[in-house]
């Protein structure tokens, strides 16, 4: 099993995999890892798959190590709400505080620990998967491109750039916007062009004293300056680059800022900076034979709203269990196929979010005003709610079928009577198969899937719960009951886990 991209969403997939026991290669073209900056936070749901593997402690040490600095870029004028409040997020840089949102609406699932926004940088994510995949037996090449594949109906060799090549069963790019393996590949890539060009840069700065931090609209354009000392980033509606490759200098930097800010900025060293679009694209299929993507390989947009990692985290999770049956030979018909149905739209609500939020971003005196409106009804209780609901991933549901209404959600995480919670139970990567009403026949019907499916019968505290729920490797539920049955329990196991041993 090849994996081509090292970046968090490789890794996390990588680490998936092992779990089920597939041997796995990540080749990543970077000797080092990438310092450019990217996504500065996780939403709920992400770190939800982090608890549930046991990560979250470490994500949440980078989090404390950096505290300072967050809390001083809340109390900023850009930061919403009253000063200090902590953001929900936001939506084309308009910041909404937790203070606002009711998080008793039913569709706020218990998620325990990983009840949060995590502002953590996209490299301390990376880092926290490299140790983890590492431990894990995931055999990493840096400094290894893929510049070709030959697939068929057995596997796939993989060429790299040293002359060598790889023969294995399955690829999976996880290589990024411009992924060579979807090119190579031939997948369709439909969407719409970009309109802005966006430049984000950790530099040393002089003249930003007197701005304001976070989101800042302008009539050339927008920045946002913040948290970090030193970190900025300017959207300008003048179309793409001429030249994304070319080298981003210290007087490209100082001039775009000052375009969009009025304020006599000076750049005088760059330590890291990129450039990035709004171009909104995403494979028509994620998965052509032997050869499957995820991440932004599977899907490309600006970064507004930091989706982009987010997704990518929940395709891997949703992949990993899927292939890993598929290469250890259990997987049903269809299995593999259903990572496409169950992620495609989703990766479709985060381009129309982000084209949505682009166009709120122009300067013209009639999206202004429109952005008034929509910051008055962000700052209702409803508007606040909806948007942390969105942001959150908590509204995602796939179609799964079943007669209760948790089938297809992830699953809550229920709290047991012996101090345990489901998320604890789900660090090993396995299915489990939840018997909340000590009935003998829920373990009974799963019997033959020992090994795929564990079976734990507890008691929950607290709100009442189905009797019985399964729940599949990625933390959503594909059976559950409140009547004490097992109806249906068989259908599911089959449906997800193949045919019992």
């Amino acid at each position: 099993m090849v994996i081509s991209g090292g970046g968090p969403v490789g890794l996390m997939l990588a680490c998936e995999l092992r779990l089920a026991g597939v041997d796995v290669l990540v080749v990543e073209r970077l000797p080092e890892p990438d310092q450019t900056i990217k996504a500065g936070s996780v939403n709920l749901t992400t770190a939800e798959a982090f608890y549930r593997r046991g990560l979250l402690p470490a994500m949440d040490e980078v989090v404390q190590q950096n505290f300072a600095q967050i809390k001083k870029f809340l109390e900023s004028r850009g930061a919403g709400g009253p000063k200090g409040a902590i953001p929900v997020g936001h939506f084309a840089g308009i910041m909404v505080a937790a203070t606002g949102v009711d998080f008793d609406d039913p569709d706020f699932r218990d998620v325990g620990p990983a009840a949060r926004v995590v502002v953590i940088q996209q490299q301390a994510v990376e880092a926290i998967l490299t140790g983890r995949a590492l431990e894990l037996g995931v055999e990493i090449r840096r400094g290894a491109e893929l510049t070709g594949f030959d697939a068929d109906d057995e596997g796939v060799t993989v060429h790299l750039g040293d002359g060598g090549s790889v023969r294995a069963g399955w690829l999976v790019g996880a290589d990024g916007g411009r992924s060579r393996v979807r090119k190579l590949a031939g997948f369709e890539f439909p969407g719409t062009d970009p309109a802005i060009t966006g430049r984000q840069a950790m530099a040393d700065l002089t003249g930003t004293e007197v701005l304001p931090g976070g989101w800042q609209h302008g009539d050339g354009g927008l920045y946002v300056h913040g948290p970090t000392p030193g970190r900025f980033l300017t959207v300008e509606f003048d179309g793409p680059p001429a030249d994304r490759d070319a080298p981003i200098t210290a007087q490209e930097l100082e001039d775009s800022f000052r375009r969009v800010s009025g304020a006599d900025v000076r750049v005088t060293k760059v330590h890291s900076a990129t450039r990035f679009t709004d171009n909104a694209r995403q494979a028509s299929t994620y998965r052509q034979g032997r050869v499957l993507l995820a991440g932004d390989a599977a899907h490309v947009h600006s970064p507004f709203g930091g989706q982009g990692l987010n997704l990518g985290i929940g395709d891997a999770v949703n992949l990993g269990w899927k292939l890993a049956a598929t290469i250890r030979g259990w997987a049903p018909e269809g299995l593999l196929d259903s990572y496409t149905t169950e992620r495609h739209p989703i990766g479709e609500w985060v381009l129309e979010w982000t084209r949505a939020q682009v166009a709120l971003m122009r300067s013209d005196v009639r999206t202004k005003a429109l952005r008034r409106v929509v910051d008055d009804l962000l700052h209702t209780g409803d508007g606040a709610t909806y948007l942390a609901k969105k942001l959150s991933g908590v509204l995602h549901r796939y179609p799964i079928e079943g007669e209760h209404d948790l089938t297809g959600r992830a699953a809550p995480d229920f709290a047991f009577a012996d101090g345990t919670r489901l998320g604890e139970h789900l660090h090993d990567g396995q299915a489990l198969l939840l018997d909340l009403a000590e009935n003998t026949e829920l373990p009974e019907t799963a019997a033959g899937w020992a090994g795929r499916v564990k079976v734990l019968t507890a008691k929950c505290v607290g709100d009442a719960a189905p009797t019985g729920v399964l729940v599949r490797p990625d933390g959503h539920i594909a059976w559950a009951r409140d009547d004490g049955s097992a109806d249906g329990l068989d259908g599911a196991l089959r449906r997800w886990f193949g045919e019992p041993a």
